[in-house]
């Protein structure tokens, strides 16, 4: 194994383990007042474009970790979206 494979895996697992406190977080209690909106549709955006970038080079594990962080990022962001919106119906 390559000294930039090890790396990239530990890169890859730093990613997805960034994502992932903030995700089950939010999941659970559906409390996104203190997240900035902006910040997971940009950090959604860049994770799919990786992930975009990890199949045109047929790079799998470029691919598997952004579909991760893109998935995570998307259910954050759709669920601050939610909660912005009803707060501004009421």
């Amino acid at each position: 194994m390559q000294s930039s494979d090890i790396i990239g895996a530990i890169a890859a697992v730093a990613m997805v383990f960034g994502y992932l406190p903030q995700t089950v977080r939010t999941i659970r209690t559906r409390s996104t007042d203190d997240i900035a909106l902006g910040t997971f549709l940009m950090m959604g955006l860049g994770s799919a474009c990786f992930a975009v970038q990890g199949l045109l080079t047929r790079n799998i594990p470029l691919l598997i970790t952004n579909l991760l962080t893109t998935i995570m990022s998307s259910v954050v962001f759709g669920i601050k979206i939610r909660n912005d919106y009803f707060r501004k119906r009421r």
